[in-house]
């Protein structure tokens, strides 16, 4: 009977949870609902296409567009990347005579070939982090020197560790070509002729790689001998040192120039913008769907990107016995017929993006597809014949595919992100895709064999591929919307600044939107804070304060819009950068390392000060401010009483002599006197010119101390004003007082 009891009551409590649980989940969807009617009310605008960066403007010449480019910058780039075909060709070419030198299996000289894509992905992400603020070409120079010495140096290995580390320094070196030198060409020519410009590059490229076979074959087979192979390495990295040293004397064309003119008919070019966070590029562009989509797809397609050459080879050899030069001939003779199709497909690519950009997106995806069927189609012909004639098809349209990437990149990414957003995308494909397709090919390799290592990672990736970017292309005009309106607000705020310096504020929020996840709790909030003005930001529970303050100092990333520093954009910067900037937060709550001293409390808030005499200075000047701290500097920060402890945490931040000030529920559950005592501190910052945001519960508090009030409701500014106008508006003042909905 007991445990028929137990059963009942555990039935009864299970019912009530999955109530609770439907319950919660109705509450949830509603939520949902009606944050995405917010949402929508307060979306970007989706402009017509002939109002689209690029879009809707006369078709240009290919000899027009190298006229405003200029020569060199293609010329030089695109015969880098055809050395940069020569080299990667011939580590996966002569793979099967370097496995035999060193006498290792599928699988192992497999990772050696590509063990340098992790560096790859690393290498791409430093390297990008300084093309978006410095000169490219100097960093793109600095890199290919480096590059060219470790292939010299490859030729000289003698183990399989030894090849791997060449091969990963290789990597490191040779990731300047996407990340820096992509977003060059970008910006040096227009958008209209852009996927032209790229499939020059491209062009010159596959006949470095087409050409480059034929000839380490030839020399190859020429000089014979097992270590033969060595030659090519180290007469190969010859020229790409000498192109290296040419890069540090190409022009470094301005950012985002052509999307700017094309956008506002003027161009801005920032002298020393800020550095960029990699975590604030991220959560940015995956706010961006189109380029979200095509990461994705490109990163399924990483895993054929170098495993499909490498067991190709490896199959040749193993199955038909063809010499390195034999196998040049098969894999790379069919590409030649590429070279024709390219520009063909880049100039429909260009007409197409011109008039409407999402059909040039599903021509792209759609060039994935027929690969599904040819590539699994080549393993499987009978002779070196057949194959060479079904991969000519399979190599012509993806000659063209590839070729296209770079555009739709280029295209949906801000230009301040260009780098980084290609790194990313770098990581994805060579770091995941690369990396995965080669431990996974060479254990299927091992397995069933080189033909089916190739089938079983061609077809998905080639499916998955074409697939997502097809679907991608109903996001693009949302997202070039959202580039024209950044522009757009960039050069109507450097207007404004232009016009009149000192009307410039300490700090500035326009139009941000911020999601955790799929909830949005911002909607287009803006606001300003004047030099030495105090403004008190106020609210009912769950208003957005605290989100606004985490968009301020950096700790959370808006999906559109910008933070401004004196004028300065930092919206993608880190907290670390801005508290170096000067934007310091005293949170609510406990701010202190309760179990040390005040003084270890101070000098934490200090460590990023080198000069010890400075921190000194600085902990001296704010317990001026607060000298009931001075006679217990030796006591734990613990045992202080509430007020002192607010009193510690405000003088953390006072060290830093910061530019803006915010302090985030100043009075919370503190005792009036004790309140009376920091609002006379804050009286003393606000003599000294001190800028501060200052978010309270207490409207008496907020108000008694603020020249300008700001109030927020559901994530939206519901009114901005002088304190005395909002004491006139009852219903905001009881919505603070009480929090209620106004």
């Amino acid at each position: 009977m007991k445990s028929m009891g137990e059963a009942k009551g555990r039935e009864s409590s299970a019912s009530a949870d999955l109530a609770a649980a439907d319950l919660t989940a109705a509450l949830l969807d509603e939520e949902a609902s009606r944050l995405e009617a917010e949402r929508a009310d307060h979306a970007v605008d989706v402009r017509a296409d002939h109002e689209l960066p690029g879009v809707g403007e006369e078709h240009m010449s290919l000899r027009q567009s190298i006229a405003i480019g200029g020569t060199s910058t293609i010329g030089m780039l695109a015969v880098l990347n055809g050395l940069d075909e020569l080299e990667r060709e011939a580590a996966v070419l002569l793979a099967p005579d370097i496995q035999d030198t060193l006498g290792v299996s599928d699988l192992v000289i497999a990772v050696s070939t590509v063990g340098g894509m992790a560096l790859l992905s690393v290498g791409g992400l430093a390297l990008a982090r300084l093309a978006d603020r410095r000169r490219r070409p100097t960093i793109a120079g600095v890199a290919t020197v480096f590059w060219s010495s470790v292939v010299i140096l490859t030729g000289f290995v003698t183990s399989a560790l030894g090849y791997f580390v060449a091969r990963s320094l290789t990597a490191l070196g040779r990731a300047n070509t996407a990340t820096v030198q992509g977003p060059m060409l970008a910006d040096a020519y227009p958008i209209g002729a852009r996927a032209r410009i790229y499939a020059i590059n491209n062009l010159v490229g596959r006949v470095g790689g087409l050409i480059t076979p034929l000839a380490i074959g030839a020399l190859v087979g020429v000089l014979g001998g097992d270590d033969s192979w060595r030659w090519a390495f180290w007469i190969g990295g010859i020229p790409t040192l000498l192109m290296g040293i040419a890069l540090f004397f190409l022009p470094d064309p301005p950012r985002g120039q052509f999307e700017q003119q094309a956008t506002t008919g003027s161009v801005i070019v920032e002298d020393s913008p800020p550095p960029i966070s990699l975590g604030a590029t991220w959560q940015r562009l995956s706010s961006i769907k189109t380029y979200k989509t095509a990461l994705t797809a490109f990163a399924a397609l990483g895993f054929m990107v170098i495993t499909v050459p490498l067991f190709t080879n490896l199959y040749l050899e193993d199955e038909f016995d063809l010499s390195a030069f034999e196998r040049a001939v098969v894999t790379s003779v069919p590409g030649f017929l590429a070279l024709g199709v390219i520009p063909f497909v880049a100039s429909r690519f260009d007409r197409r993006y011109t008039e409407s950009p999402p059909k040039a997106l599903v021509l792209m995806g759609a060039l994935f597809l027929p690969v599904v069927v040819l590539s699994p189609l080549q393993m499987l012909m009978p002779n070196p014949t057949l194959f060479a004639i079904v991969g000519a098809i399979s190599v012509v349209i993806s000659s063209a595919k590839f070729a296209m990437i770079a555009p739709v990149l280029t295209s949906v990414t801000p230009y301040r992100l260009r780098s980084q957003g290609t790194a990313i995308v770098i990581a994805m494909v060579f770091g995941v895709g690369g990396v995965g397709g080669a431990v996974i090919g060479g254990l299927l390799s091992d397995a069933f064999g080189p033909r089916w290592a190739v089938i079983l990672i061609a077809a998905p990736a080639n499916l998955i591929g074409g697939l997502l970017l097809i679907n991608g292309a109903r996001y693009i005009r949302d997202d070039l919307s959202l580039i024209a309106e950044e522009i757009e607000e960039e050069h109507a705020e450097h207007a404004a600044r232009t016009a009149d310096p000192d009307a410039v504020p300490a700090l500035q929020l326009n139009n941000v939107d911020f999601a955790y996840g799929r909830v949005q709790v911002l909607f287009d909030v803006s606001f300003d804070v004047a030099r030495g003005e105090t403004l008190a930001l106020l609210g009912t529970n769950g208003a957005g304060k605290s989100t606004a303050l985490r968009v301020i100092s950096g700790l959370a990333v808006p999906s559109r819009g910008v933070v401004r520093l004196h004028g300065q954009t930092i919206t993608l910067t880190g907290p670390e950068t801005r508290v170096r900037l000067g934007i310091h937060q005293l949170p609510g709550g406990k701010a202190l390392f309760g179990p040390m001293t005040v003084r270890d409390n101070l000098e934490m808030a200090t460590f990023i000060y080198s000069d010890h005499a400075d921190a000194e200075r600085r902990i001296e000047r704010s317990l001026d401010l607060f000298p009931q701290l001075r006679t217990r500097l030796d006591d734990t920060s613990g045992d202080l009483s509430g007020g002192q402890q607010q009193m510690l945490a405000l003088a953390m931040s006072l060290v830093h002599d910061p530019e803006v000030l915010i302090i985030d529920e100043l009075s919370l559950g503190l005792a009036p006197t004790v309140v009376q005592q920091l609002l006379k501190v804050i009286d003393t910052l606000k003599e000294q010119g001190q800028t501060m945001i200052i978010v309270e519960q207490s409207l008496h508090v907020a108000l008694s101390v603020a020249d300008r009030a700001i109030f927020m409701e559901k994530g939206q500014v519901k009114f901005s004003g002088p304190t005395a106008e909002l004491l006139k508006r009852d219903d905001l003042a009881r919505a603070v007082f009480l929090g209620g909905e106004a």
